[in-house]
C-alpha cells in the first residue's frame, strides 16, 4: 500500500512537471518536463535522504560519539522492530527532529542539538520513537521524494521569469499564463505536500507512543518544541521550506493554525490525541516490559520543569552540578 501512494505521488508530480513544461514551451517543453522529471523521480528514489541529510549540515554520529543518543535510538528500534538506522546530530539551536531514507533498510533519523539540550532524556525518546514510526510506516520514502519533487518545482516554475517575456517560445496562455504558472505550480505542491503529511503524523505520534511505551513523553516534547520553534529561527529550513513537513513540528516561523495551509496537525490536537491514548494505556507512564526504552534501566515519567531545574542529579543526559555545564550527550 505505501509503494502504491508513493507511485500515485510520483504519478502527480510528474503531471505537475508536464503541465509547467506545457505552459513554458507548449508540447515540446511539456516532453522536456516529462524527461526531467523522469530523472528527478529515480534520483529522488536513490538520493533524496543523502540530499535532504546534507542540506541540514547534518554530521553522523555512532556509539562513540553520542553513546547516550546513539544506544537510546538503538534500544527504541530494537522495541520498533527495525534495523538499526543510521543516526545523525544537526547543530541547530532549534529543538526539532526528522527522519529520512526509502526503506527501513537504508532509513537514517537526525535530531537537533537544540533537541537535546532542551528536552529530558524521556521526552528525547519520545521524539525519537516518533521518527521511528515513521520510518516502519515508510512514510519517509514519500516524505523525501515529496520534499525534493516540490523544490524542483518550484525552481521550474520560477524559470518562468526568464521565458515569459520571449516572443518566440511556444507559451501558449503567454504572459498571464506563465504569471499563473508561476503561482499555481508551488502552490499545487504545497497541498500535495500537506495532503500525505498531516495525517500521518497522529499515526506516527500514536505509533511512536505504542514504541516507547510513554504516551505522555512525546506530549510533553511537541509542547515544548513547538513552544520553541516560534521563537528559534531554523535558517536553513526557512532557505528549504519544501522540506518543511519532514519535521516533527514545522520549523517554520509563524505556522500556529490547524488550517488548510498548514503542513502538521494543530500541536495542542496532537497533544491531547495522545492524552487520550495514554488513559487507554492505563495513566500513560506505565512501562510495558521489564526493561526501559534504552540501556540503563526504565526511565521514570517526565516531572515539570520547575522540579527538574532544582535537581541537577536527575538530569537524563548524566550531568551533574561538577560538568561545568557541559551540554548534550555528544561532548
Amino acid at each position: 500500500m505505501n509503494y502504491f501512494r508513493t507511485a500515485i505521488l510520483l504519478a502527480g508530480m510528474t503531471a505537475l512537471f508536464m503541465a509547467v513544461g506545457y505552459m513554458l514551451g507548449g508540447r515540446g517543453g511539456m516532453m522536456i518536463a516529462l524527461l526531467f522529471a523522469a530523472g528527478t523521480n529515480l534520483f529522488s528514489y536513490w538520493n533524496s535522504d543523502r540530499m535532504v541529510l546534507s542540506m541540514y549540515g547534518a554530521r553522523e554520529v555512532d556509539r562513540s560519539s553520542a553513546p547516550d543518543f546513539y544506544n537510546m535510538v538503538e534500544a527504541l528500534a530494537a522495541r520498533a522492530g527495525l534495523p538499526m538506522p543510521r543516526v545523525y546530530l544537526i547543530d541547530n539551536p532549534q529543538p526539532n527532529a526528522f527522519a529520512t531514507g526509502r526503506n527501513p533498510q537504508n532509513a537514517a533519523v537526525a535530531a537537533t542539538t537544540g533537541l537535546l539540550n532542551a528536552l529530558s532524556r524521556e521526552e528525547v525518546a519520545g521524539v525519537m520513537a516518533h521518527e521511528l514510526a515513521h520510518v516502519k510506516n515508510y512514510d519517509t520514502l514519500t516524505m523525501t521524494i515529496t520534499a525534493t519533487l516540490a523544490g524542483a518545482i518550484s525552481m521550474l516554475a520560477n524559470f518562468a521569469m526568464f521565458f515569459g517575456g520571449n516572443r518566440n517560445n511556444n507559451n501558449p496562455f503567454g504572459v498571464i499564463g506563465t504569471i499563473a504558472m508561476m503561482i499555481l505550480a508551488p502552490l499545487a505542491a504545497m497541498v500535495v505536500q500537506m495532503a500525505v503529511s498531516r495525517s500521518r503524523e497522529y499515526v506516527a505520534d500514536r505509533l511512536g507512543a505504542q514504541i516507547c511505551g510513554q504516551p505522555l513523553w512525546l506530549a510533553s516534547a511537541l509542547g515544548k518544541i513547538a513552544n520553541a520553534a516560534h521563537r528559534i529561527p531554523n535558517m536553513p529550513a526557512e532557505h528549504n521550506p519544501a522540506t518543511a513537513h519532514m519535521f516533527i513540528i514545522n520549523p517554520l516561523s509563524g505556522e500556529r493554525m490547524d488550517s488548510l495551509f498548514s503542513t502538521h496537525p494543530n500541536t495542542e490536537n496532537r497533544i491531547a490525541a495522545l492524552e487520550a491514548l495514554a488513559q487507554e494505556m492505563g495513566g500513560g507512564f506505565s512501562q510495558p516490559g521489564s526493561s526501559g526504552a534504552w540501556a540503563g534501566g526504565a526511565p521514570q515519567a517526565p516531572r515539570p520543569a520547575a522540579d527538574r531545574s532544582s535537581d541537577r542529579s536527575s538530569d537524563p543526559w548524566g550531568r551533574g552540578a561538577g560538568d561545568g555545564g557541559r551540554r548534550g550527550p555528544w561532548g
